[in-house]
């Protein structure tokens, strides 16, 4: 007896499929692919685009894009928003849509977050051959402009039968769900296959949970790591996003209210303490605060959780420098684990810190080290109380005051969002961060483009949540087309927009590599033929208005915070809109290197003299075996 079969086209099945995929986490169940993210055209319309117009809004929401990497990046932000549990697809035609994809899947795969990428594809049978936007190579007959997509999928297949839908699609949702494995998922759909129906079993249809495992820590690992805290005189933690990925935050402040361990993170694992907690000492790194980077320098023992240690973390190496420094990681992944020659825990990071407070019960550090750790942190509260305040209300802000202006007006939920420009650097080392969600910070890619749809995203996870995306003049010409978006489905997204003229991050470090500001500002050509003449008169805040925003401008600090207040408390897309002052210096030095390497011969003085001081703070760097 044959089984119960129905006939539908790939493009149909594949939908029907995702939307009865789930996760399941400490009894706690969620869609695993919540909506999708489209734009049409002659590669998907027919195919994709049918299917999801068939099945309906409450099968498979969809949500229309402007640009497909602005697609991708707001699908990652909202699966960051529910810690990986359920995430989002996005599909495109074949031809340019696909290769824009490219960039947000580089992105998602790197801060190791879900997101499923279905792009059309050529025709499998070559009934048509060269179609419209064919890639044809000479020697490799099955080559797409999709294969730009392997590199950077953490699992790539392009379904050229419809029965081969199965496994691959099992296999995506495997990949997706899976805390290790997780990143871009891509399945390549040549558009003639989307349209071609098949007799498909019913099991496929039927409601599957993909359970995500919180793995215990091995009992000698454990055993391991505990002897090392119990020898260790200076430990600190270094936070991850992982602990943010498994809602670890608890365990993280059991363990630390248990032994006195200070906790220092990264950018992804920044809001782990909340920023008033005693232990909590910001930032670390080349972005991070004075007292996080100096414990990290005296420190004989590393606990990194959930952290890939990136250069910014560890300051290119040269960050922790006592001779006797050891590490324990601990991380769902072995890959990072072992970084740094270390101890490893390979678990999830909520077992595993817990695992850690009950096998270090009785244990505290030395109360002359908190001591020391606490001093520090209040020390770097005075810095950051002068960062954030402004002398004269009625001046024009410089960054780290508006930073001050926001920090007065948001709640403790509330979430603010960035990825580039010199504003990572500001936020990491001063933002008090109120709860774990509050600081959305995508350093991983540091992708410039990405706040504005990624607030989307986040909207669309926590509809009831303000949020923040923060962007300086250079990001917003990148990509502000998700503004019609948000204006499209009614979100409330808060845009901050703050005019500098230029590249303010990366003219800064231009000038302090040697490359005196070189092509990072946005002026007019003088009569040398650099770009020295006055600023470019553009309006953003006119182009904020017409792509459907509401713009408040703001000149003053008062009238920014004025204008920070009525945005919150908005129902409609909202930009404030700021030119701040760069003239005048607020933001506390880096407190740690960062190695961008300097030319090591130049004719120009300003190269030479940055080439000196290169390899000065290059002799710093050590490996960790």
């Amino acid at each position: 007896m044959s089984p119960t079969t129905r006939r539908l086209t790939v493009a149909q099945a594949l939908v029907q499929f995702l939307s009865v995929q789930y996760t399941e986490r400490d009894g706690e169940r969620h869609r695993l692919i919540a909506g999708t993210w489209g734009i049409f055209g002659h590669g998907n319309v027919a195919g994709l685009g049918q299917a999801l117009l068939e099945v309906g809004e409450d099968t498979m929401p969809f949500h229309q894009g402007r640009n497909e990497q602005a697609m991708v990046h707001a699908a990652v932000g909202y699966a960051r928003q529910l810690d990986r549990l359920s995430a989002q697809a996005v599909t495109s035609s074949i031809g340019p849509g696909a290769t824009n994809l490219v960039t947000g899947a580089a992105l998602a795969t790197i801060n190791r977050l879900p997101v499923l990428l279905l792009p059309g594809d050529y025709f499998a049978t070559r009934a048509a051959d060269p179609l419209l936007q064919q890639l044809e190579h000479p020697v490799e007959g099955d080559l797409s402009v999709n294969d730009t997509l392997r590199p950077v999928s953490r699992y790539f297949d392009r379904i050229t039968r419809p029965e081969a839908l199965i496994p691959a699609a099992l296999n995506a949702m495997r990949v997706l769900a899976d805390p290790v494995e997780t990143g871009a998922v891509t399945l390549a759909l040549p558009q003639d296959v989307q349209a071609e129906a098949f007799d498909w079993p019913e099991e496929f249809f039927a409601d599957r949970v993909w359970h995500v495992r919180r793995p215990a820590p091995d009992v000698s690992e454990l055993a391991e790591a505990v002897e090392a805290i119990r020898s260790a005189e200076r430990p600190v933690i270094v936070a991850g996003g992982g602990i943010h990925h498994s809602r670890a935050e608890e365990a993280l402040k059991a363990l630390v209210e248990a032994t006195g361990i200070p906790v220092a993170s990264t950018q992804a694992g920044k809001g782990s303490l909340r920023y008033d907690h005693p232990a909590d000492l910001g930032g670390i790194g080349h972005t991070g605060t004075a007292v996080s980077d100096d414990i990290a320098r005296a420190a004989d023992l590393v606990i990194g959780v959930g952290t890939r240690y990136t250069d910014f973390t560890t300051a290119s190496n040269t960050l922790f420098q006592n001779p006797a420094v050891r590490f324990v990681n601990l991380n769902i992944a072995a890959f990072d684990a072992h970084k740094l020659a270390a101890r490893t825990l390979v678990c999830d990071a909520r077992a595993g810190l817990t695992a850690l407070t009950e096998a270090l019960a009785g244990h505290r550090v030395n109360s002359v080290y908190e001591t020391e750790y606490r001093a520090g942190k209040e020390r770097w509260e005075q810095v950051v109380d002068t960062a954030f305040t402004a002398p004269d209300e009625n001046a024009v802000p410089t960054q780290t005051q508006l930073l001050g202006a926001l920090d007065a007006v948001v709640g403790d939920d509330d979430v603010v969002i960035n990825a580039a420009g010199s504003l990572p650097g500001d936020l990491h080392k001063l933002w008090r961060a109120r709860s774990p969600r509050q600081y959305h910070l995508e350093y991983g890619y540091s992708c410039m483009g990405y706040e504005i749809p990624a607030g989307i995203g986040v909207q669309q996870a926590a509809p009831d949540t303000p949020v923040w995306s923060l962007v300086g003049d250079g990001t917003y010409l990148m990509m502000p087309t998700e503004i019609v978006t948000a204006v499209q489905e009614g979100l409330p997204v808060n845009l901050v927009l703050i005019q500098n003229h230029g590249y303010a991050s990366i003219g800064g470090l231009s000038e302090s590599v040697g490359g005196e500001r070189f092509g990072t500002a946005y002026r007019y050509r003088a009569a040398d033929g650099t770009f020295s003449g006055a600023p470019l008169p553009v309006d953003l805040a006119a182009n904020a208005a017409s792509l459907g925003m509401d713009v408040l401008r703001a000149k003053t600090v008062r009238e920014l915070r004025e204008a920070l207040a009525t945005a919150r408390a908005s129902d409609r897309p909202t930009c404030v809109y700021v030119e701040t002052d760069i003239a005048t210096p607020t933001a506390p030095p880096a407190e740690a290197w960062w190695d961008v390497p300097v030319a090591e011969t130049a004719s120009r003085q300003s190269a030479v003299q940055a080439r000196e001081e290169y390899e000065r703070q290059v002799a710093d760097r050590r490996r960790h075996l």
